[in-house]
């Protein structure tokens, strides 16, 4: 029952109607809880009280379905403004986006200049940029452009790898010249078994593979899970092999599991929240949906809450 949900909300996260009625009656059916809000000054004021809590940030103005230059640049331009707005807000907070809202599926030149436009601004602003990585099918294009900006704009981008992808291993060790700042995920999209691993266990042990030869290699790690079992890990063999905790955070996403969050900032490792928001909102929500069946039963019970 369980993979049925999770193969119809991934479903779901990719249609395009339900998106667009989704972005026209705003955020409804318990969306609030992983979403921060629709407009830049909530989703500050929603980092700030995590700021006051000993938590950092990054923020995710959301954007799917990007099929024009216009709608392309339209998202540039609101990635350098939510920059700027924490700079002016003064919180700690870095920046996440992704490569197709910047026009990757239009033009790859098209996208490299707008992601050139908003690192520059990351740099000039003291800040860093973080590339999500999407679907198997954006896996080497992404790639080749954070080997561009990379070389451009050196620690100020950083990426993200998924450890569900049998070429992540591999991944990580040609770009590991760069001592590279990676954070490390599972996967949350539906991928082939002829390029995933199919089952937990295997994308699991390769999670932690990675994560222990990254950290052993000298470079950041940022560990974006909210299994108890590989936070554990990752204290133990930090403290294990003397790396200092200034090298690797944790990272988890808004709304979930905020109690685990506190006790880990609490217990003096840096805790990152990952803070989306903006009113193109559906597909991230259906894929929240599809990881966790208790992300099920909040919905539906926010729905019928009086």
């Amino acid at each position: 029952m369980e993979s049925v949900l999770r193969n119809a909300f991934l479903f779901l996260s990719k249609n395009q109607f339900a998106n667009r009625t989704a972005k026209k009656y705003g955020l409804r059916f318990g969306a609030r809880k992983f979403v921060a809000g629709e407009q830049i000054a909530e989703a500050i004021s929603v980092v700030r009280e995590l700021n006051t809590r000993g938590i950092v940030a990054t923020l995710d103005h959301l954007g799917e379905f990007i099929f024009t230059k216009e709608e392309a640049l339209e998202s540039k331009d609101y990635c350098i403004r939510t920059l700027e707005a924490i700079a002016a807000g003064g919180v700690q907070s870095n920046l996440s986006l992704k490569l197709t809202q910047l026009g990757l599926d239009i033009s790859y030149d098209l996208c490299l200049d707008n992601m050139r436009q908003i690192v520059a601004a990351a740099q000039r602003l003291n800040n860093f940029v973080r590339i999500d990585m999407e679907d198997y099918a954006h896996n080497e294009a992404t790639i080749k452009l954070f080997h561009q900006l990379r070389s451009e704009y050196g620690a100020t981008v950083g990426l993200v790898i998924q450890a569900y992808l049998f070429k992540s291993e591999e991944d990580m060790k040609q770009l590991n010249k760069y001592n590279p700042n990676f954070r490390l995920v599972k996967g949350a999209y539906k991928e082939s078994p002829m390029v995933a691993f199919p089952d937990k266990v295997d994308v699991d042990n390769n999670f932690i593979r990675i994560i222990e030869q990254h950290l052993l290699q000298g470079n950041y790690a940022a560990v974006a899970t909210h299994d108890d079992r590989i936070i554990e890990h990752v204290k133990r063999f930090a403290q294990q092999r003397g790396i200092p905790n200034s090298q690797f955070e944790f990272q988890m996403l808004y709304g979930i599991r905020t109690h685990e969050q506190q006790s880990l900032a609490a217990q003096g490792y840096t805790m990152r929240v990952y803070v989306p928001y903006g009113n193109d909102w559906y597909g991230y929500f259906m894929r929240r949906l599809a990881e966790r069946p208790a992300n099920v039963a909040f919905v539906l019970k926010s729905m019928f809450k009086k």
